[in-house]
């Protein structure tokens, strides 16, 4: 099984703090058993999101990292052989539609094409999985959801989602926190002071302001909270920059040298 498969249920709902209504409108999406894509740049939120409103809807959740070899068998299930026996086992995804659970399938424009095949009968008024290696036909039990997410700043014409298939769902866009609200989140992770994290955010926005440039993609929140939690174990706060916000975003040196330049001016 390649899929990254996670299962949470009953559990208190992690820290999210929203930016807009899509609390309200991913829930509404779900009490009316409607799909949910979000789309948004590495790092925002995401996956946080989702799993704040599955523990907050009470729903169980299933994460499965998508990648290029990732398939239709993956989610659905196959026969394997155990204790001499051919069994069937279910996928994540079949298990989501048996349950009533949540589906998220994180960077889906990242699987192979038939998986998108496979989501279309759960993305309309049908709500049915076909098993076509069992000859079952599920209908979705009452809860379950299907939520993708992709980032269209790495779309290209080989991998992007269809029309058709982007039109069954209901969209949300996520981007980074705008600096007042991931001050507070950051500090929140981390442990650090909201002071000492104010900078860090102002470096933030500045190397997100690259991303075309000299860099391929802006650093995520996730990389300042990495930042911050290094400096709030005492790590110097150089170090700690170049080790969490710098290096995973460049190998040039020439490159991470223009970012140091940055450090240092904010910093002095």
């Amino acid at each position: 099984m390649n899929a990254h498969v996670n299962l949470q249920e009953g559990a208190e709902a992690p820290f999210y703090l929203p930016q807009g209504d899509e609390c309200e409108v991913f829930a509404a999406a779900h009490a009316n058993r409607l799909p949910a894509l979000l789309k948004g740049p590495t790092g925002c939120g995401k996956t946080r999101f989702v799993t704040h409103m599955a523990a907050r809807l009470g729903r169980p959740l299933y994460t499965v990292a998508c990648h290029d070899d990732l398939s239709a068998a993956d989610l659905i299930g196959r026969y394997l052989l155990k204790g001499g026996e051919t069994v069937w086992v279910d996928g994540p995804l079949t298990r989501a539609v048996r349950e009533g659970a949540i589906c998220y399938l994180d960077e889906v424009v990242e699987a192979r094409k038939d998986v998108t095949v496979v989501l279309h009968p759960l993305t309309d008024d049908r709500r049915i999985l076909p098993i076509d290696r069992t000859g079952e036909e599920l209908a979705a039990a009452p809860g379950f959801m299907l939520v993708a997410s992709y980032n269209p700043g790495y779309q290209n014409i080989l991998k992007t989602l269809k029309p058709s298939t982007r039109q069954r769902f209901v969209g949300l866009e996520f981007d980074f926190p705008t600096p007042a609200n991931e001050i507070p989140v950051v500090a929140r992770e981390s442990g650090l002071s909201e002071e000492q994290v104010k900078p860090l955010v102002r470096l933030a926005g500045k190397l997100r302001a690259l991303k075309g440039q000299d860099l391929e993609e802006g650093v995520s929140t996730r990389l300042v909270v990495y930042a911050a939690t290094l400096i709030a174990q005492g790590m110097p706060v150089e170090r700690a920059i170049l080790a969490a916000m710098i290096e995973p975003l460049s190998d040039d040196e020439d490159v991470k040298r223009g970012l140091l330049d940055l450090v240092t001016a904010i910093y002095g």
